[in-house]
């Protein structure tokens, strides 16, 4: 297998990222990451937990050019950290925090002394070498490793610039409210910025004040890679927003309505990834056109049983989907939910994700989520549940607009009104979070 280029620029004065104070040229990036990787120690793999997204970048190379694979697990609570070591016993910390808990050897982010080396050339990086192992949680709770070779990667973020039209030569800028670490915040604010010869905005900013700030700090033209929750929560904030050029949008599927309502409001057009930690991303869609997704170039989707697997492109190999696929034609398909969500009530069906979708489109309703009971947990609560945050809507109000749409044994009972859900930064709802809401139901207002 071929070498491939660490980044796309080419000229040493090619603007790779801006940070507080100001532009970063790829020369300058570069003698940073090579001042970085001799500062490793002898592990051969590393937990990069810099939040600041240009340090991440720079970790990322020095440990790319170093031979260090880059862990980068969901969550970064003390047992999985304690089941990363045990992985991964030789793994050390990078951190760009005074106090970063993780127990693990600790590398503190340097201040990096200025560099202007009188020799220049990226980086060449063989297309095999495994450069990151991504972690899902598993149905055990153990994390899940998921090796990932740079041809991969390489292949996944260039077909996703093609996608966005970011290879048109401009000088794009990415911002991006999910942290790097995450799968999707891995590929579209960092490789895809390598990939492309654009540039990575240093912040992560969450409030939908901060994420405004991060905007208007860079020059145009401006991606603002985000989630439903965090463009929702821009959208109601009511707040002048910077030019932004293009969005993008991943987690968790966007109702056409919303993603009507976020392109009128910032006057640019938005797109959505679909992928998976195990897969990559692997199609796209622009909700206000088209309901269906179109596969990246190269892709295939073959059946096995009521399930699918995708190969083709930069699957290296043929990977079962998680999800509930309908496909339509030429590479395009409806995607219907998780197969896990899928709910049997008295021999019906229903997904939890479409039943998410209509009640999140119903007038009054900010956020809501569907929750399916454990066995162990059916001798309390037979039927499906619900929380909702809808400030002045009651439950018969809200029922009543659930019953238009679904079959009754689909009503949640219980159904509980809170302030907001346990969203993480990325915007998803871990399902054990949703489960303890439920079991704390008595201190909460419920039908």
């Amino acid at each position: 297998m071929s070498s491939l280029p660490l980044v796309s620029h080419v000229a040493p004065h090619s603007i790779v990222a801006w940070r507080a104070d100001g532009a970063v040229t790829l020369r300058q990036f570069l003698a940073e990451v090579g001042q970085l990787a001799d500062l490793f120690p002898a592990g051969g793999q590393l937990l990069n937990m810099c939040r600041d997204r240009y340090r991440f970048s720079v970790g990322l190379a020095a440990a790319i050019v170093a031979g260090k694979v880059s862990l980068l697990p969901s969550t970064h609570t003390p047992e999985v950290v304690r089941q990363i070591k045990a992985l991964a016993p030789d793994a050390f910390c990078l951190t760009d925090s005074d106090h970063c808990p993780v127990d693990l050897p600790q590398l503190r982010y340097p201040a990096m002394a200025p560099a202007h080396p009188e020799t220049f050339a990226v980086p060449q990086i063989e297309g095999k070498q495994r450069i990151a192992v991504v972690f899902t949680s598993g149905s055990s709770g153990t994390p899940q490793p998921h090796p990932k070779t740079w041809a991969a990667l390489v292949g996944s973020v260039r077909a996703e610039a093609l996608r966005l039209g970011l290879s048109d030569g401009a000088p794009w800028t990415i911002i991006g409210t999910v942290p790097p670490q995450h799968m999707y915040g891995f590929e579209s604010t960092v490789l895809l910025a390598w990939q492309s010869g654009n540039a990575i905005g240093h912040a992560l900013p969450f409030y939908p004040a901060d994420i405004c700030q991060a905007l208007a700090a860079v020059p145009t033209p401006r991606l603002l890679v985000s989630s439903p929750v965090h463009l929702r929560a821009l959208l109601d904030a009511g707040l002048a927003l910077p030019e932004i050029n293009r969005l993008l949008s991943a987690t968790a599927p966007l109702s056409a309505k919303l993603a009507q309502a976020i392109e009128a409001r910032c006057h640019a057009p938005l797109l959505e990834i679909y992928g998976s930690t195990e897969t990559g991303q692997i199609a796209s869609r622009r909700p206000t056109h088209n309901a269906e997704w179109q596969l990246f170039p190269g892709m295939t989707l073959i059946a096995e049983g009521d399930s699918w697997r995708v190969c083709g492109a930069h699957i290296e190999t043929s990977t079962a989907l998680s999800d509930l696929i309908e496909p339509t034609i030429n590479g395009h398909f409806l995607l219907h939910g998780r197969i896990a969500d899928l709910v049997n009530i008295a021999g019906k069906r229903h997904s939890l994700a479409s039943l998410n979708y209509l009640l999140n489109n119903i007038p009054g309703v900010v956020d809501g989520a569907f929750y399916m009971p454990d066995e162990t947990d059916r001798e309390a609560i037979t039927r499906l549940a619900a929380c909702v945050v809808a400030p002045g809507m009651d439950a018969q109000r809200l029922l009543a607009a659930l019953r238009e749409h679904i079959d009754p044994v689909f009503l949640p009972r219980p159904l509980l009104f809170v302030d907001a859900l346990p969203r993480n930064v990325t915007g998803k709802l871990p399902r054990a979070l949703l489960k303890r809401l439920f079991q704390k139901r008595s201190t909460l207002k419920s039908a």
